[in-house]
């Protein structure tokens, strides 16, 4: 019986801790975004810091919003010492359009423009609709709902309405098809890929474009840990998604990337699936899920 081939790694450069690349591969040119301005929510950490940091390697000055300040300022340093670009902290909560328009203010300020906004900011935890408090769903959907859109409907009225812009949403899989313990993330989510499309039209005429990216399970995340990624990992699930693997940040960082970009100059209204196959072919393992849930419970 022949041996399965090896399969060449297309992946690119990245690493698993809030740290920038020793080494870094431009798959486009390394000014396709120069000088251009990117305003990050959630862009301390995880997925949000390695948008800011391929953002920054291509030309763009950034500015990272989250609630702690500690985080941004670290993640500011290191984000500003690789790259040689302007990285702007700014505290804000994505629940309360007065801290996003004052941050909007400073960012102007500061910059005197804004061209991208990424809305990646969000919260999510495993947890059974049963389980569920009505206080917890209601924060998920005002942190990963509200805030996409105060701050995509701030940011408009203050700078894209007259000037144009791209705004692209960080989303996931899991409404697609309903996920147990996901109710509360999984109808969020699939709220704003709604707003993707309606923002999209009523948008356009401004020089808007509205996209999404939906990630799969990405090594190296908040997300990842909680959701039990490394246990999926040793239990062989990855096997079933039709790319083998989980996907990386960086990954995740080049979808943005593009759709942030000229590169995308007429696509709108597009949601972006980044996830190696996994939300076609991956089992919905309930029993799975429901071990997890239960295995924290009983250590809290």
């Amino acid at each position: 019986m022949a041996e399965k081939p090896q399969l060449v790694n297309n992946s690119p450069e990245d690493i698993e801790t809030d740290e920038c690349m020793n080494t870094y591969s431009h798959i486009y040119s390394p000014d396709l975004l120069i000088d251009q301005v990117a305003f990050i929510t959630g862009g301390g950490s995880g997925i949000g810091f390695r948008i800011a940091e391929v953002l920054m390697r291509h030309g763009c000055d950034t500015v990272i919003a989250s609630r702690n300040l500690e985080k941004l300022t670290e993640a500011a340093k290191k984000l500003s010492s690789t790259t040689g670009r302007r990285c702007l902290v700014i505290v804000m909560d994505v629940r309360q359009p007065e801290t996003i328009s004052a941050a909007m203010d400073e960012t102007l300020k500061t910059f005197g423009r804004v061209d991208i906004l990424i809305n990646n900011a969000a919260g999510n935890f495993l947890c059974p609709a049963t389980s569920l408090s009505f206080n917890a769903f209601k924060t998920v959907m005002e942190i990963d709902t509200m805030g996409t859109f105060n701050t995509s409907k701030v940011i408009y009225d203050k700078w894209f309405k007259d000037h144009g812009g791209s705004i692209v949403n960080i989303s996931a899989t899991l409404g697609y098809r309903g996920q147990a313990l996901q109710v509360h993330a999984g109808s969020a989510k699939a709220a704003n890929d709604a707003m993707t499309k309606h923002l999209a039209v009523e948008w356009g005429p401004s020089g808007v474009r509205v996209n999404t990216v939906a990630p799969g399970p990405i090594s190296g995340t908040e997300g990842y840990r909680r959701l039990g990624g490394s246990h999926a990992e040793s239990a062989g699930v990855f096997h079933s998604i039709p790319l083998q693997r989980a996907g990386n940040k960086t990954e995740i960082a080049h979808a943005v990337l593009f759709l942030a970009s000229r590169a995308a100059s007429y696509v709108t209204g597009a949601i972006l699936v980044a996830d190696g196959g996994a939300w076609l072919t991956s089992a919905n393992d309930v029993e799975r899920l429901l071990g997890i849930a239960s295995s924290r419970s009983a250590n809290l």
